[in-house]
């Protein structure tokens, strides 16, 4: 089932990829530094109401939609109606707080153009959940391309339209309710004949709450960076940093969220109906693919800061992107080993609280460095405060997920990978500097013949038998 998803997810995550360095391209180009910074401080408030508010259901749909085969209307009724209540409850008090806000009017526009984007978005996501769970690849892709795909047209339409920092919002709210028209009928037809269940809430809300909280607290550990440079700095210095960061942490978020799409169902699958042992194999299995992937696209994020930054950033944003890169691609490493693979031991458990304690200790230790560090180095701050927090956080995530349940280290694969990586280091570093998109393509294609060389001579990970799969179920996924 983890390699079905892969290759099925592969085109969901290759759009992604598009839309998110597009937007990177031509956002910092078309708005300004301010209309940016509006639109990243925007999206941060965005995602903490959106999780705080509707995550929890869309977790709730994707583990217990398998273990309620028999009561699926109920499951659906109680869900969706719980959803309808928050929704209706959104803009009554957002509008409230909106007026009493003291930040400037377009900011508040764009947190508003969020916050609405934000309903139709998590409606869109449940039913996306819903087919994850019940295997339709197929089904969950096709409305994940065209929301990001549409968002991301939309939102540059509205972008040259003069929206400012709203239209990237904006966008993304437009595409999703597009979506909806197809989508939504068939989910609601499901909770025909089933009833609000007050003993099933409590049971979701118990698994999905504390999956919501934490990640509050990954939130926080990943926005408060920009609150704290908002407050000393400005907003065009939060638009640099956000730029910066979207570069590295959208590259590898990508690569992680197709592992996980596929990686997070074959879990629960293989632990329902092998138990630990075949549980055990899978899990492996997935980190070591992990590890062999993500490493190198870490160190060749940081490999090629400046000529990639150069490319891809506004020439005002430029400068402080390709100095914030090679932190964030760090940063972005450990959160992601973290979130994709270590978190799953608290889900597959079903001991979600211990998420929050294992978020906590990361995001208590950001809010402490930002507000030791920004005020005197500022964006230098910021970034040395969020690696060295997510660092924390993994270890933390580590040691806490053993007592809920014990997932496999692919320490081989680690070592494997990271002897490819130095390697790599030891090459492209002795490479010229020739600016823009030649130093990209001769460090990236360098770098990427190096690593894949050292690997493969290693077997690291059984990178050959990976390579064999893949390619097997590529050849076999074109030729139907």
């Amino acid at each position: 089932m983890f390699w079905r998803g892969v290759l099925g997810y592969l085109p969901v995550n290759i759009i992604q990829a598009i839309a998110g360095f597009g937007a990177i391209v031509i956002f910092t180009r078309i708005l300004s530094p301010t209309d940016y910074g509006a639109y990243a401080l925007a999206y941060s408030v965005y995602a903490l109401v959106n999780t705080v508010l509707f995550t929890w259901i869309e977790a709730a749909m994707a583990r217990f939609y398998a273990v309620e085969a028999e009561h699926r209307a109920n499951l659906f009724a109680t869900l969706y109606r719980t959803f309808a209540v928050m929704a209706l409850a959104l803009p009554v008090v957002a509008g409230i707080i909106l007026v009493v806000l003291p930040v400037s009017g377009p900011l508040k526009i764009a947190i508003a153009s969020g916050l609405g984007s934000a309903v139709v978005r998590s409606l869109l996501k449940m039913a996306q959940e819903r087919r994850r769970a019940a295997g339709e690849v197929r089904g969950f892709a096709v409305y994940d391309i065209a929301q990001t795909g549409g968002g991301f047209l939309v939102g540059v339409a509205m972008a040259y339209g003069g929206f400012g920092g709203s239209a990237p919002l904006l966008g993304a709210g437009v595409a999703s309710a597009s979506c909806l028209i197809w989508a939504l009928p068939s989910e609601l037809s499901q909770m025909r004949g089933g009833r609000f269940d007050g003993v099933r809430l409590r049971a979701y809300m118990a698994y999905g709450v504390p999956i919501a909280l934490s990640l509050l607290m990954s939130l926080a550990l990943a926005t408060t960076d920009r609150f704290v440079l908002a407050g000393y700095m400005t907003e065009a210095t939060v638009g640099a940093y956000h730029a910066g960061y979207s570069l590295s942490n959208r590259t590898l978020d990508v690569m992680f969220a197709w592992l996980g799409m596929a990686g997070g169902p074959a879990c629960i699958m293989a632990m329902e109906r092998g138990g630990h042992e075949a549980l055990v194999k899978t899990a492996r299995e997935q980190a070591g693919f992990m590890v062999l992937i993500a490493l190198p696209a870490a160190v060749g994020l940081a490999l090629t800061a400046t000529p990639l930054a150069d490319i891809m950033v506004g020439p005002a944003l430029r400068a402080s992107a390709a100095r914030v890169t090679p932190w964030i691609a760090v940063s972005a490493l450990f959160s992601g080993l973290t979130t994709y693979y270590l978190h799953t031991a608290f889900t597959l458990s079903r001991k979600t609280r211990r998420l929050i304690i294992a978020m906590a200790i990361p995001a208590a230790a950001n809010l402490a460095l930002t507000l030791i560090l920004i005020p005197r180095f500022g964006l230098d701050g910021a970034m040395w405060a969020t690696t060295a927090s997510y660092a924390l956080g993994m270890v933390a995530s580590y040691v806490l997920g053993r007592s809920a349940l014990a997932l496999p280290v692919p320490w081989a694969t680690l070592a494997q990978s990271g002897t490819a990586a130095a390697a790599m280091v030891v090459v492209v570093t002795r490479l010229p500097s020739l600016g823009g998109v030649v130093e990209l393509t001769l460090k990236a294609g360098v770098g990427a013949a190096v690593y894949g060389f050292v690997a493969l001579a290693l077997n690291a990970g059984g990178a050959r038998s990976y390579g064999a799969h893949l390619l097997q179920g590529l050849k076999l996924k074109f030729a139907s």
